[in-house]
């Protein structure tokens, strides 16, 4: 570590063109392969899945997604008056001719039926596309949109639902990136003082990620990647490669004002900082890593392009900001501290923020006088915040989670308002004879039709008519179930398990798999739950072993095991209580209370394990700097706390201000990942490592750097080199 830093700040420019080369180089091969993210993954079996596939084994000729034009008449008037109709289907028909459009079927066509509400005042027409909503180009879509909106005129209301149409109406492209890096940017220059010192891990930040996005365009060539997987790259990438290198500048900045020389003070930093960094960012990937426990292809994806993305943003901050160091030399200190060091050049100058460290010498000093009620707040706090975590209930946002602004949603409430809470996820039931009948006998079909139709919870139960197939028998039946409640509503699900398991489908001559779109979002939702806990316990295990080698203490991976597992019931109790129970769909400007997306609460126990680790890493690496060198372990918790606590703030701030950027992103995994990660590292700084660490650790004393016999000789022959070293 020492040696790379060294070459890097003596070759600085070397390094430099190396990484502006790499960056150019990426985009270009980025431009020429472009990207191919995956929307299709292999999911886990289920009874849902097997549907699906019989399904489109049947009908392969069904593709592309489908959205829906609907509309209104106020008032006395009805759908089917001319004036109405003329001017509806003259959109439709515009629609048809446009590009990507492969059907528009019409409620006033003979295709339609039943796409006419019983009080006739509300009807719908489909757009089938010829290929996926996200393979669409978004002026296609909004051509559509617009063309439907333009029937629109006073007492006829217009919409556009769908896959397709949900997508238009977003916030402008990287907002949410942009208000993160400004936000940063002012915790950093809060917190050096200095232009040129913040620009250091904005830079050293942007070009490691910068590089890994593109890396993880290229990747997506290789194996299957979400698109998601880009959206969270970014978020974790710009979160770790800013606070890295904040840690190595503030240590490099420390040295400087401790009278080292720029290269000593870069070296110094490397040493330390460094290699907490490296150490850091292994964790970081091992964590995310560890949703290859899943076995799921799509979080396989995500797992490797954001290790990608934080092991590029760690060799940046051990590279290129060395390198950067050493163009800037003393100018990473503000102006009043420069003057300090040519005052008193060999006995270090004045730290200029004197009012920061005498706070946090207060606050460790209060800290360590009431260990045990601080120990005793923190956990309470923590246990509060986490309850909501118990009624956590995982599923699938729709668009009646998206704004009333956007045009998807006003046609998913008029639809649901029309034709029942059910309309907008309904249920497929496919049926196939059983034994060596080749075809299901109509009388069968039938029965399980009115048997379907009287169970609780079911609006309506129809036969739908198959492509290819006429009247009478047939080798596969469709039965079309409209519940009477939401996609999201838990009764919903329940209806999924009464099917299942109820009379209605237990006909020793039929096959029934119970499918559609709101049984697979269940499915997937309970595969995943129940591979939660074997995932959990992997990267807790993986985690510790590593901070016990790091560390060689059992106390310290215990205790950061513990406040890890903490963290995660805050960030899914914050989480639940935001959007699932609604607390904060208002002020985030979501339509309604929606469950957990299924698979985010993996990505999020990956990310926060990995970044919580982190802080522990710094915190508990200067505690166990002072104890090498004092062998004093109350004093060694209070100078871990007043060294580190400052940096670890201002590292967590703009985390918070990174996450919590992506609230604007209009995407709902984005907010739900973004709201809870920021709420949960405000709780892991500010109350587990500002509090319950040197509270607990001030309370074990010795013992929290106990070591086996032979890992404590071995300790200590290292502890005496290593404190030699530093001191």
């Amino acid at each position: 570590m020492v040696l790379l830093a060294r070459w890097c700040f003596r070759h600085r420019l070397v390094v430099l063109l190396l990484w502006v080369v790499a960056l150019g180089g990426a985009v270009l091969a980025g431009r020429l392969a472009g990207s191919d993210y995956s929307s299709e993954f292999k999911l886990p079996a289920s009874e849902s899945v097997r549907a699906a596939e019989l399904m489109q084994a049947a009908f392969p000729e069904q593709s592309g997604d489908t959205d829906v034009v609907v509309w209104q008449v106020d008032g006395a008037g009805t759908v089917k008056d001319a004036a109405v109709s003329d001017r509806v289907q003259s959109a439709l028909d515009r629609i048809a001719a446009l590009p990507d459009v492969g059907q528009v079927v019409s409620p006033y066509g003979t295709d339609g039926a039943g796409q006419i509400s019983s009080d006739g005042r509300t009807a719908y027409a489909q757009i089938t596309y010829t290929r996926s909503a996200e393979d669409l180009a978004a002026d296609r879509v909004e051509q559509v949109v617009d063309t439907a909106t333009s029937a629109a005129a006073a007492g006829l209301r217009v919409e556009v639902g769908g896959p397709a149409a949900g997508t238009t109406g977003q916030p402008p492209s990287h907002l949410a990136e942009f208000v993160g890096l400004a936000a940063a940017a002012l915790v950093l220059f809060l917190a050096f003082g200095s232009f040129l010192a913040m620009l250091l891990p904005l830079v050293t930040a942007l070009f490691g990620v910068g590089l890994g996005l593109l890396g993880v365009g290229l990747l997506s060539h290789a194996m299957d990647v979400p698109d998601a997987a880009l959206l969270l790259s970014t978020l974790i990438g710009l979160g770790v490669g800013i606070d890295y290198a904040l840690f190595i500048v503030s240590r490099h900045r420390a040295g400087l004002r401790e009278g080292l020389a720029p290269e000593e003070a870069a070296i110094a930093a490397a040493r330390t900082s460094g290699r907490s960094v490296l150490f850091a960012g292994a964790i970081v990937c091992v964590s995310l890593l560890g949703m290859f426990a899943m076995k799921l292809d799509f979080l396989n994806g995500v797992a490797v392009a954001t290790s990608l993305t934080v092991l590029l943003s760690v060799v940046a901050a051990l590279t290129l900001l060395p390198a950067l160091l050493g163009l800037l030399g003393t100018r990473v200190l503000n102006r009043r501290q420069r003057r300090s060091l040519l005052a008193a050049p060999e006995g270090g100058g004045a730290d200029g923020q004197s009012a920061v460290r005498g706070f946090a010498v207060r606050w460790a000093d209060t800290v360590q006088r009431r260990p045990k009620t601080f120990a005793a707040a923190a956990l309470v706090l923590v246990a509060v915040l986490s309850l909501p975590a118990f009624a956590l209930r995982l599923g699938m946002s729709d668009q009646g989670t998206l704004p009333e602004s956007n045009t998807a949603r006003r046609a998913y409430d008029m639809l649901a308002d029309a034709f029942g809470p059910g309309f907008n996820g309904p249920l497929q039931l496919v049926v196939r004879p059983r034994g060596e009948a080749t075809e299901v006998p109509p009388d069968a079909l039938q029965r399980l039709v009115d048997g379907v139709g009287a169970t609780p919870g079911v609006a309506k139960a129809t036969a739908m008519p198959l492509p290819g197939q006429g009247g009478g028998a047939s080798r596969m039946a469709v039965v079309q179930v409209i519940p009477t409640t939401s996609p999201q509503d838990a009764k919903t699900d329940a209806l999924i398990d009464r099917l299942r398991t109820g009379p209605a489908v237990r006909d020793g001559s039929l096959e029934v798999l119970v499918g559609g779109g709101t049984a697979l979002n269940k499915d997937l939702a309970t595969a995943l739950t129940s591979r939660l806990p074997l995932f959990l316990g992997a990267i807790v295990a993986l985690g510790s072993v590593l901070l016990l080698v790091a560390f060689r203490s059992l106390a310290v991976p215990l205790l950061a095991a513990v406040l890890n597992v903490a963290a995660t019931g805050t960030a899914l109790g914050i989480t639940v209580a935001l959007f699932q129970w609604g607390w904060g769909t208002g002020v985030l400007g979501i339509g309604k209370p929606v469950p957990i997306t299924s698979f985010l609460p993996v990505i999020m126990i990956a990310m926060l394990f990995g970044l919580a680790m982190d802080y522990q890493v710094f915190l508990t690496g200067r505690m166990r700097e002072e104890w090498l060198r004092t062998g004093d372990a109350r004093q060694a918790a209070h100078a871990g706390l007043v060294r580190a606590g400052g940096v670890i703030i201002s590292a967590a701030l703009i985390m918070i201000s990174v996450f919590g950027a992506f609230v604007l992103s209009g995407d709902m995994e984005g907010m739900l990942v973004g709201a809870g990660l920021a709420g949960a590292i405000a709780v892991d700084a500010l109350v587990l490592r500002a509090m319950l660490v040197p509270a607990v650790m001030t309370l074990l004393g010795t013992a929290a750097w106990w070591t086996p016999a032979r890992n404590a000789r071995r300790s200590g022959s290292a502890a005496l080199s290593r404190g030699e070293s530093e001191a």
